[in-house]
């Protein structure tokens, strides 16, 4: 006879069978290999700090809903969501599921941006303070949103009260962090891919239709040579002989899509994709996103993005004229031409569009290097709170984890050091490298192999967006010590 019973884990006998009193009949336990019941789930871990019971709690500021009233409004309705089969559409699209909640952001997109709005303005109806978990470690509050992401809807609603009221605060508090820092990434993925796409446009429609001139310089010679010669000749008779028709229409064609024509062409391509698709997002981008800066030199982008909300309802082709609209800043010197225009009356106007894709692609330099920050956000953060308040308080044990010395003249000899070892071995293996030569022509330093070129031409695109080594080689004049640190550069990332 087998029946489970509760008890001790493995088997036992039981009446009934050969080995007790009518044999020895096993039963299996749970918690052992025969058990018929799971294995109990460990006790749940006791919470950083304690919540007041009964409610309401005594971190929320001022008269109004109760937080565990709106905890409890939301969870119903998202539980009415995962009850509904996902096949059926959805009679509000702003709605999301528990399910929802817990994902990530999928491909960078409109879609996907629009989806984590909805989630955000989710999260920032409950109202939760900012600085609510201030105190409690980062790993802590981790090990709770990972607790919730395991259980459903229904397992949470059967928690008691203080430890449902006390998980889905930490839940939805973090969540709310994690998908602010997701819809910045999106909206950084989201700019460069419409420059990226653009840019693979052009240049694929420019390889289908361009033949390159070479001696260009020849050419201009020859040409002026017999001009000068035959001031009053005809072109025909005197200039095509040296440059025939067609290479001059080569040349213009090359003109054409590498000097400032290629650039309105991108421009072109980049303003049809926003306008017909991406413009959308904006109003739910300055809506809901909270862009702030530390530094007085970035506050024109800070501006722009204030006078681009202001008019995101407009239908307005320029900005008012009255409008004191930030230039310095926002737009760089290379598409100020296609920025300001000038009206049927000569006046020159800013186009609202051209500008919003000028301040986006600002925004997105910005974000990258945390001159800008995001209010609610943890990547995206102010940079004044990357260090723990207590910094120096703690300065010496704060050090010791860092593995870094308390007295700065180390610290720099140490890296002195470091850098004069790795320029002398730099130094000794140039020669002896076999994807680099070396020789005296212009430029100093030639590569062999293709891939390094075009590192090469990567690393000299990115330092020539605004970076400290441009700066101190373009006032020394030193093209070609700047060349081989960026031929440096290449190898160490070989």
């Amino acid at each position: 006879m087998i029946m489970p019973t509760p008890g001790g884990p493995g088997m036992m006998p039981t009446p009934g069978g050969p080995g007790g009193p009518g044999g020895p009949g096993m039963m299996p336990m749970p918690g052992g290999p025969g058990g018929l019941f799971p294995p109990p789930r460990p006790p749940f871990p006791p919470f950083p700090f304690p919540f007041p019971v009964p409610f309401p709690f005594p971190f929320l500021p001022g008269p109004g809903p109760l937080a565990p009233a709106k905890l409890d409004a939301l969870i119903e309705s998202i539980a009415m969501l995962d009850d509904i089969s996902e096949d059926i559409p959805r009679e509000d699209s702003t709605q999301v599921t528990f399910h929802e909640l817990k994902a990530d952001p999928g491909r960078p997109g409109l879609i996907s941006f629009i989806k984590e709005v909805h989630k955000l303005r989710t999260l920032r109806n409950l109202d939760l303070p900012e600085d609510l978990f201030r105190d409690t470690p980062h790993k802590v509050l981790k090990k709770y949103r990972q607790r919730v992401s395991t259980e459903d809807i229904r397992e949470l609603r059967r928690h008691p009260g203080p430890i449902r009221y006390a998980l889905l605060c930490a839940f939805f508090w973090l969540r709310n962090q994690e998908i602010t820092d997701n819809l910045v990434e999106l909206l950084v993925q989201i700019i460069h891919r419409i420059s990226v796409r653009a840019e693979r446009k052009v240049e694929k429609e420019i390889l289908n239709d361009l033949r390159r001139v070479s001696n260009k310089y020849g050419i201009l010679f020859n040409m002026a040579q017999k001009a000068i010669d035959n001031p009053e000749g005809i072109i025909r008779d005197v200039i095509f002989p040296v440059v025939s028709e067609q290479t001059l229409k080569d040349l213009i064609k090359e003109f054409k899509h590498t000097g400032p024509a290629y650039r309105e062409k991108i421009h072109t391509v980049i303003r049809s994709s926003y306008g017909n698709h991406y413009r959308r997002m904006v109003p739910e981008i300055l809506g809901i996103l909270h862009f702030h800066s530390n530094n007085e030199v970035h506050r024109p982008v800070i501006r722009a993005l204030e006078l681009i909300r202001k008019y995101s309802d407009s239908g307005m082709h320029y900005f008012p004229v009255s409008e004191d609209i930030p230039i310095e800043g926002v737009i760089r010197t290379v598409n100020r031409e296609i920025v300001v225009e000038k009206d049927e009356k000569g006046q020159e106007r800013v186009n609202r569009m051209n500008y919003e894709i000028s301040a986006l692609q600002a925004l997105r330099d910005k974000l990258r290097c945390k001159e800008i920050w995001m209010v609610g956000a943890n990547r995206y953060r102010n940079p004044d709170e990357d260090l723990p308040a207590d910094f120096e308080e703690r300065r010496v044990e704060n050090y010791k984890a860092l593995k870094q010395p308390l007295d700065a003249g180390t610290f720099i000899a140490t890296l002195k050091q470091a850098m004069s070892e790795g320029l002398e071995n730099f130094n000794a293996g140039m020669p002896k490298n076999p994807k680099v030569r070396i020789t005296e022509k212009a430029g100093g330093i030639w590569f062999k192999d293709k891939n390094l070129l075009n590192k090469e031409k990567i690393l000299q695109k990115m330092i020539g967006r605004g970076s400290i080594l441009l700066l101190i080689f373009e006032q020394k004049k030193n093209r070609l010590l700047l060349r081989r640190l960026v031929v440096l550069s290449c190898l160490l990332v070989e």
